[in-house]
């Protein structure tokens, strides 16, 4: 049986308009590292979905695996406030997905997303698809559009 948080990337994909990708594998892979052993591919081609808050509102952070997002830049960038990590609480009420396997779609209520530049890089990326146990692949390109990510250097 299918998770829901996970038929809901589903949905979210093919609504879209991109393939539905998604796999689903026998254990999980909660971290970067963990996706791109079982995925064959560089940690850096790994999209991490990071839930930050901003002004008590979500921000989402697609980011690079091989990344560690430095919140004083982005937050410079976007000319405002601190910028902090949200509590696992936190992210499960605005994503309706637990840490280490939210999706970069899927979610409650649209989030405002920003999408680590370093990723185009990559012709494939993979992010986490709603559980500890799905990913999907798509393109950069893509994942912006379906996003509506603002592109951003993270780190």
């Amino acid at each position: 049986m299918i998770p829901d948080p996970v038929l809901n990337v589903k949905s979210a994909l093919t609504a879209a308009g991109v393939a539905d990708t998604v796999q689903i594998f026998e254990d999980e892979v909660p971290t970067a590292a963990a996706a791109a052993s079982v995925l064959g591919c560089e940690v850096a081609a790994i999209t991490n979905s990071l839930i930050f808050e901003l002004d008590g509102s979500p921000l989402l952070i697609l980011a690079s695996g091989a990344a560690r997002v430095d919140t004083a830049l982005v937050a410079d960038q976007l000319g405002s406030g601190k910028i902090r990590r949200a509590t696992p609480d936190f992210v499960l009420e605005h994503t309706g997905q637990q840490v280490g396997g939210v999706a970069p779609v899927g979610h409650p209520e649209k989030l405002r997303t920003i999408l680590d530049t370093s990723l185009q890089e990559h012709p494939l990326l993979w992010a986490g698809a709603g559980d500890h146990k799905s990913m999907f692949s798509i393109s950069y390109e893509e994942l912006a559009r379906i996003t509506a990510a603002e592109p951003l250097q993270v780190r």
